[in-house]
């Protein structure tokens, strides 16, 4: 389960306490924003998480009668096997303004940081300990256990949309940087990354207002 969430690579992407936004940013030229036709991009070599999440931020843009395509709708297996020039991504942002698309939100991970927690005995978490050296005794393994401590990661996430506008460059309207914790629960993370990101730019009067 690991190595599927660190190709997310995600995601993503839990319950609220382990997803949380770092910051955001916003274009200071926009009041607001409006899409009619949005392409949904998730960075990702896991094909069923990369469908997942695509999937759902659909779902989530069709709520507000917005028409939005995934792109592994979009993108052909070729294009995404290989690295791909700047000749080339500028191709494929000349073709979705042909085929009408307004915007793109692109999500990726950025990088991943790894913690440590100490594991807590549980059998001793109601107990007092009256004397230092019980205390001590019960707990000194800290020092040369490696398995007093439990490791996992913290994703580094990012979403940012982007504005597709004839006659001009591709211009980044809008950016959300989150912290996610490592879950086995891979469905919840990806509904409560989604809620997160989709509230804060409503928040911003960014397309969910």
């Amino acid at each position: 389960m690991k190595s599927r969430i660190l190709t997310w690579g995600i995601l993503l992407l839990l319950g609220c306490s382990s997803t949380k936004f770092v910051s955001t940013w916003k274009n200071p030229d926009i009041v607001l924003f409006d899409a009619h036709k949005v392409l949904v991009v998730g960075l990702a070599q896991d094909e069923n998480i990369r469908m997942e999440f695509e999937t759902k931020l659909v779902d989530k843009l069709s709520e507000k009668q917005i028409e939005a395509m995934r792109s592994i709708d979009v993108f052909d297996v070729e294009f995404t096997s290989a690295q791909r020039s700047e000749e080339e991504i500028a191709q494929v942002e000349q073709q979705l303004l042909d085929k009408d698309f307004d915007a793109i939100l692109f999500t990726k991970v950025l990088g991943v940081e790894n913690k440590r927690t100490l594991k807590e005995k549980v059998h001793n978490i109601d107990r007092m300990f009256k004397r230092f050296s019980a205390d001590y005794l019960e707990h000194q393994d800290i020092y040369n256990d490696p398995e007093a401590y439990d490791s996992f990661n913290i994703y580094h996430v990012e979403t940012s949309l982007y504005c597709i506008c004839d006659g001009k460059e591709i211009e980044l309207i809008w950016r959300g940087d989150l912290d996610v914790a490592e879950t086995v629960k891979v469905d919840k993370t990806i509904d409560t990354y989604i809620k997160l990101i989709t509230d804060k730019m409503g928040e911003q009067e960014i397309i969910f207002y």
